[in-house]
């Protein structure tokens, strides 16, 4: 994937941050569209992707950045309500620079071009959003430039009726662009807890 536009991560950023704060305590044991994860993994996993991402854009390779996110069930700290918009808001200033988009860099123990890591964290941005203002019965409009590359990103990753995080779900083309994407990554864009 070379020639991905740099965009600015902040405006989806924000829109993740304000869906958690919307997210009650008595929400936090439901169910998401991602298999296995209720919504305190779901918030955890935002959380831990974002610390990896920022170092990923840094080029700050170490544990943060070796750390497969299938590897454990990610666990939701204490102090989340505070620490998470501080981290995607970390992530979306380290995502402003054009060096984050060259050369090569490493998330979850891949090694990948910077500009395909863009795309990658815009998608999680994006799926992410939806899977949690669909657990959480909250409305959800994803920017509209993050909800580009990371329709992109899966488009260009699909193979066959696979994409790179399970089976495609077909939506029809006339669909909107977010119903799309959510296919793409493998989840049903009608799916209700």
């Amino acid at each position: 994937m070379t020639g991905t536009t740099m965009i600015d991560l902040g405006p989806q950023v924000r829109i993740v941050a304000e869906l958690a704060e919307r997210v009650t305590d008595g929400q936090l044991a439901a169910p998401t569209p991602c298999p296995d994860y209720a919504v305190h993994h779901l918030l955890a996993h935002v959380a831990g992707l974002s610390v990896a991402f920022r170092d990923a854009a840094r080029k700050d390779l170490g544990v943060t950045t070796d750390h497969r996110p299938d590897a454990t069930l990610p666990e939701l700290g204490p102090d989340w309500r505070r620490e998470l918009p501080k981290a995607l808001d970390a992530l979306a200033e380290a995502w402003r620079d054009p060096a984050a988009w060259s050369g090569m860099t490493r998330a979850g123990g891949i090694d990948l071009p910077g500009e395909v890591a863009a795309a990658v964290v815009a998608d999680e941005l994006v799926v992410h959003g939806w899977d949690l203002a669909r657990a959480a019965g909250l409305e959800y409009t994803p920017d509209p430039a993050a909800l580009a590359a990371a329709h992109g990103f899966l488009a260009m990753a699909a193979q066959g009726d696979r994409g790179p995080f399970g089976p495609l779900v077909p939506v029809p083309e006339e669909a909107p662009l977010l119903h799309r994407t959510v296919g793409l990554s493998g989840r049903d864009p009608g799916w209700k807890p």
